[in-house]
């Protein structure tokens, strides 16, 4: 996807990567480091204070400049485009590398507009006539309207105008770079100057009161890290695509399918947090101010540190993922290059310091500052951006529901079978075919109303494959019915020897006079003990392809021959079947499409289940449920902490790639296979708060007992079929691999 969503952010990046490519930034940034190598002189910094030299100004500077790269997040007012921060880091991200200011440049800027002070200096800034840098870290002692001390590691130092430091005081101030000693430091990442920075009486041009600095930076550092993330996984993915091992492509080897599927989740999850993180400071920006600094309106919150709930949060999720995004892609795709990638003349290294250094100067408190925002309340709330419009559309809904909820219960549930309510994206009569905005707003609607329509269960799996590939005859006997809660449905799919290579089943199914009689034994089945009507694969032409010979019925579960036994699972509990099938009679007039084209109906199931996986969690296993927990405990060890904030921080960065897969339909875009993305996400993220969550009970983890400890005893249990069904993590990352990497089946 990359961060950007809109038409508009997709033109953006492609322009700023056009840019990148006719300006060979990338190329600005390799020759850089070979001169480095050779001059440890050559390195951006080597230089008095206050003046510029080739390095911290590369050549496409000026052209950057004039593209109005450099104020994307300005106000028109101040030499900007007039846009936001979310722009700023759709065009970080399709930079990628390369050498130069442009990052702290950007961050400067942003500071200083959040904070209200200064703004004369924005003017220079946004038309590259001046740059700047910031210090992430420290605090210079402050009075009198000067400045002492020493801050380590500031980004962009050695080659800015003007910098933006943090004082003892808890406040910020801008200096001029000219009143102070810059010493240029030998920094990781050879492509960009590290410089310490000296202060002894130096003068304050401006104080910026408590503006979100560290927010910001996390939003920006973590933009450039996802475009250094997704260089590491297109360049491992391309590698893998055509270098050949052992007769055939490297990327059909599954250990390097998957670690280049797995690059990708770890992107997605990264772009995910950023864009979140931006949307949320872009909501918080304070109104705009004249040029001269005057104050804004009442209530301007400028420069004082306040910030709407949940933005620093969502902040700092941005600030510990991504970061750590760039560094496993980048590390990730060394391993697949192999010995070329360690090279010194490959870009591998370049991408891979840029990395460590973002995760370096960014700070590795994120974590902390996550569980410890969340457990004091300060959340964030995930909310769609619905378009124009949808105000008088829900209107119209909402007076469609009102009348709805109204009625006796018996009389709503046909209503809402007979109208369309319970499946509204299917076309007429089945559904409303209610396009991605309505589906949404019905959805709200209901939910807010109170009323809840009948659950389908495996039912809404097998509806859309009636309505697609089923008969007129099928559908008017058994849609009704199913949505009004009247018709329980289960699964044959699965067998002993056809789990997720499902086409090598072998239940066969033997024609006979008026039908099929079907054969063989079933399993992982749940609800064939209560389901009415099943549906079920078989084998009607052994001789043909696997794919091909395959038929799609209707079974009615009291068919004779039909036997179903329990399956206890892990947990002592027995929600899983197997069938077994002997001799079953199935009708002509329930085969459903074609007589051996049974695989194209099942598919159209499969695709069903896994979006329907991917967007459930499960109970008891979602990260507000591990805040609970905690603060029932009354916390934990800082070590626990940290791994809870970790936890919670990948949680909501799942949940916002849920929403950015929700805008992305309502805006009429195929979300591709973000669905397996997510499912694969949030199934092992599920089995990772269980974990977490019953190791906190520490001893009493070992008994059954009423209690806490026994609820997360058996969801530790529960949980480890939530990376199997519907698709196990390893046919996750095929999927991600082949349809989004485009690396070769295997054979």
């Amino acid at each position: 996807m990359g961060i950007g969503l809109t038409e508009e952010h997709e033109a953006l990046a492609a322009s700023v990567r056009g840019f990148a490519e006719r300006h060979g930034t990338a190329g600005a940034a390799r020759a850089l480091a070979a001169r480095l190598l050779e001059d440890p002189g050559a390195a951006p910094g080597a230089r008095p204070a206050g003046r510029a030299v080739e390095g911290d100004r590369p050549g496409f500077w000026d052209a950057l400049a004039a593209q109005g790269l450099l104020g994307l997040h300005l106000g028109e007012e101040h030499g900007g485009q007039g846009y936001g921060l979310l722009e700023a880091a759709v065009a970080l991200e399709a930079l990628g590398l390369a050498p130069g200011p442009y990052l702290p440049t950007l961050l400067a800027s942003a500071v200083i507009a959040r904070s209200g002070a200064s703004l004369d200096l924005l003017p220079g800034l946004a038309d590259g006539s001046l740059t700047g840098a910031v210090a992430l870290s420290g605090g210079l002692a402050a009075g009198d309207g000067r400045v002492t001390g020493r801050l380590d590691a500031v980004l962009g130092a050695s080659g800015a105008d003007v910098l933006v430091v943090p004082l003892d005081t808890g406040g910020w101030a801008v200096l001029d770079a000219a009143a102070v000693t810059v010493e240029p430091l030998p920094a990781i990442d050879l492509t960009r100057g590290l410089a310490a920075v000296s202060a002894d009486g130096a003068p304050v041009r401006a104080a910026l009161g408590a503006p979100p600095v560290r927010e910001l930076a996390a939003v920006l550092f973590g933009a450039e890290a996802c475009g250094i993330a997704a260089w590491g996984v297109d360049t491992a993915a391309a590698y893998a695509r055509t270098r050949e091992q052992f007769g055939r492509p490297i990327g059909q080897f599954q250990g390097v399918k998957h670690k280049c599927a797995a690059a990708l989740v770890a992107l997605e999850h990264a772009r995910a947090a950023v864009w979140d993180a931006a949307r949320a400071l872009d909501a918080a920006a304070p109104p705009a101010r004249p040029r001269d600094g005057a104050p804004a309106g009442p209530g301007d919150p400028a420069g004082d540190g306040a910030l709407p709930p949940g933005t620093a949060l969502a902040a700092s999720v941005a600030g510990l993922l991504a970061p750590d995004a760039a560094v496993r892609c980048t590390a990730d795709a060394h391993q697949v290059l192999g010995g070329i990638g360690y090279t010194f003349e490959h870009d591998a290294h370049l991408h891979y310091r840029r990395a460590l250094a973002l995760r370096a100067l960014l700070g590795g408190e994120h974590a902390g500052d996550v569980i410890g925002r969340a457990l004091e309340g300060d959340l964030r709330a995930l909310e769609l951006d619905l378009p124009a419009g949808a105000a008088a559309r829900r209107e119209e809904i909402r007076a469609e529901v009102a009348a709805i909820a109204a009625l006796d219960p018996l009389t709503r549930v046909a209503r809402l079978a007979d109208g369309g309510w319970v499946m509204p994206h299917l076309p007429e009569p089945w559904g409303r075919g209610a396009s991605p905005l309505d589906q949404v707003l019905i959805h709200q609607e209901l939910r807010a109303a109170g009323v809840r329509p009948p659950f389908l269960a495996i039912g809404a799996w097998v509806v859309p494959s009636l309505v697609a590939h089923g008969s007129r005859e099928q559908q008017e006997r058994f849609l009704p019915k199913t949505f009004r809660g009247e018709i329980l449905w289960c699964q044959l799919f699965s067998e002993p020897g056809a789990g997720s290579d499902l086409a090598s089943l072998t239940t066969k199914a033997v024609r006979a006079e008026g039908g099929w009689r079907l054969t063989g034994q079933k399993v992982w089945n749940s609800l064939a003990r209560e389901a009415q009507w099943a549906i079920c694969l078989a084998r009607t032409d052994p001789d043909a392809p696997k794919h091909d010979g395959i038929t799609y019925f209707l079974v009615d579960m009291s068919s004779p021959g039909l036997d179903v036994r329990p399956l206890r699972e892990i947990t002592g509990e027995a929600i899983f079947n197997e069938v077994f099938l002997d001799d079953v009679f199935v009708p002509d007039d329930c085969v459903v499409g074609a007589v051996n084209g049974g695989w194209r109906v099942a598919r159209d199931t499969l695709s069903s289940e896994r979006v329907a996986l991917g967007d459930s969690w499960g109970p008891g296993t979602r990260y507000t449920d591990m805040l609970d927990l905690l603060r029932k405990l009354g916390g934990a060890r800082p070590a626990r902490l940290e791994e809870a904030g970790r936890l919670y921080a990948e949680g909501q960065a799942i949940d916002a790639l849920g929403l950015r897969v929700t805008l992305r339909q309502l805006a009429g875009t195929d979300p591709g296979t973000s669905a397996s993305v997510r499912k694969l996400l949030g199934m092992r993220h599920s089995q990772a708060i269980a974990e977490f969550c019953w190791s906190l009970c520490g001893e009493s983890g070992a008994s059954t007992a009423d209690g806490p400890a026994a609820y997360w005893a058996r969801m530790i249990l529960a949980t480890r079929a939530f990376t199997i069904g519907g698709g196990t993590t390893e046919i996750q990352l095929n999927i991600i691999a082949e349809r989004l990497l485009g690396l070769p089946r295997d054979p």
